[in-house]
């Protein structure tokens, strides 16, 4: 079904339960139906200076090559009235005492043919001056069109404490979180199920449709499976 999907430039679902079937049937339907944005695509970039090291969590399939960014013949993923997309990095800032966040994976051996296109050295010396921590960059068409527009925007860190984000962004961690600590992942750290919920919680806001609550439930359903945790 995803296949299809992909390919077809559509959408596809899995309805277990009545409150699924009247998310997407009704909640959903419109943003379903009307696209305002076709071949989206973004390209994040790290300033060397700033950032050590630097992990996409999740995406794996919906990765692709850099070259293709610019490349309106590749296609992309669409946006739909009122959907939103959040992609999450864990980030190792610059003299942190460590610069992989993926400590645990083998080092890469250097390439024989194929020499690096810029010393990471001259990277830095390049971008000392500058406080930015990274520029993303949103290449879309108009649901009509065929030829992309480039957004292209720059961030500074202000040095904001996890515990002072924004309601959405503590619901986004929560949910990653969540994902990690059920795969066992090698990256999940000193992850708990009580700290995804306690971050849900914080992160629940109104949610008038009632389905980050859902969520809070089946992170706490989870939990009692592993009661030694959290």
């Amino acid at each position: 079904m995803q296949k299809l999907a992909d390919k077809g430039n559509g959408n596809y679902a899995y309805l277990d339960s009545v409150e699924e079937a009247r998310k997407v049937l009704v909640h959903q339907i419109n943003g379903t139906l009307m696209t305002i944005a076709k071949d989206v695509k973004i390209q994040v970039e790290f300033n060397p200076a700033r950032v050590a090291s630097y992990r996409l969590i999740g995406y794996e399939k919906r990765l692709l090559r850099k070259e293709d960014f610019n490349n309106d013949k590749v296609d992309a993923g669409e946006i739909g009235a009122g959907h939103t997309v959040t992609a999450l990095y864990e980030v190792v800032p610059a003299g942190a005492g460590t610069t992989d966040p993926a400590a645990s994976v083998p080092p890469v051996d250097p390439l024989k043919y194929q020499s690096p296109s810029a010393p990471a050295t001259t990277a830095k010396s390049e971008t000392n001056g500058s406080p930015e921590m990274v520029t993303v960059k949103l290449r879309h068409k108009k649901p009509d069109g065929d030829v992309s527009e480039l957004t292209e925007r720059s961030f500074t860190d202000n040095g904001s404490k996890f515990e002072n984000a924004a309601p959405d962004l503590k619901f986004a961690a929560a949910v990653a979180e969540f994902g990690m600590l059920l795969r066992d992942s090698q990256f999940k750290g000193k992850g708990t199920f009580g700290a995804v919920i306690e971050w849900a919680q914080e992160g629940k806001g109104r949610d008038a449709a009632g389905y980050r609550a859902g969520f809070i439930e089946m992170a706490h359903k989870a939990q009692s499976l592993k009661p030694r945790e959290g």
